[in-house]
């Protein structure tokens, strides 16, 4: 049976991912202003890292106007600017493309980056309008190894018109420090979800099949 990937990623990134990443953008978008005052310390203990740019951040991103109408525009100029110090999107579409990035030549591992972070962008501005409805990101005590290269921070959202939301996140120690590179929210991981989708959508038209499907539902 064909999947319409076009539909089945948006939708599924939209209804239950809506809340995480609007997470992921509270936590990592972060306005100038904010990062002059008090800028995370990306080599420091990760569950601290990650505080004090949610604390910064959430207030920022309330704010903003421009971003909570989900002007594609904004956020894309703040992921640009400000987001990407932090991700690692290339490992984040390597892992979920799995065997299927050896495959692809430079040129289409580079073209898929780009069209599954617009995936991601567009899945930000629908969250990023109900960013009201969060009043509070909670990083929970690190129960990892401190010295680990690979960490798990975990965070406890509280919400006005809803119940708490547990949302993991998932970094990884570079040379510039922790960047995060995927994320949990109701036992799903990112990566996982959309590995078994890319996968499908290349099986069935191949890398170029599905950087298209993916080009083509960011227009919509």
């Amino acid at each position: 049976m064909r999947v319409n990937v076009q539909s089945s990623i948006l939708s599924f990134s939209l209804q239950r991912w809506g809340t995480a990443l609007l997470l992921m953008a509270a936590t990592l978008m972060v306005s100038g202003a904010a990062l002059a005052q008090a800028a995370p310390d990306p080599k420091g203990a990760p569950n601290d890292f990650v505080q004090a740019v949610a604390d910064k951040a959430l207030q920022a991103v309330k704010g903003d106007a421009a971003v909570k109408r989900g002007d594609l525009k904004r956020i894309n100029q703040l992921v640009d600017e400000l987001i990407l110090p932090y991700v690692n999107f290339e490992k984040t579409t390597r892992l979920a493309a799995g065997r299927y990035w050896r495959q692809a030549s430079p040129e289409q591992q580079k073209a898929l980056v780009d069209a599954f972070r617009g995936t991601l962008v567009r899945t930000y501005s629908g969250a990023l309008s109900s960013v009201d409805d969060v009043s509070r990101i909670e990083i929970q005590p690190f129960r990892g190894d401190p010295n680990a290269d690979d960490v798990v921070v975990r965070s406890l959202v509280t919400r006005s018109n809803g119940p708490a939301v547990a949302v993991d996140y998932r970094l990884e120690k570079t040379a510039e420090g922790w960047k995060v590179y995927d994320l949990n929210i109701e036992n799903i991981w990112l990566i996982q979800n959309y590995r078994n989708q890319f996968a499908q959508q290349i099986q069935q038209s191949g890398i170029d099949g599905l950087i298209k499907a993916l080009n083509q539902s960011n227009t919509n």
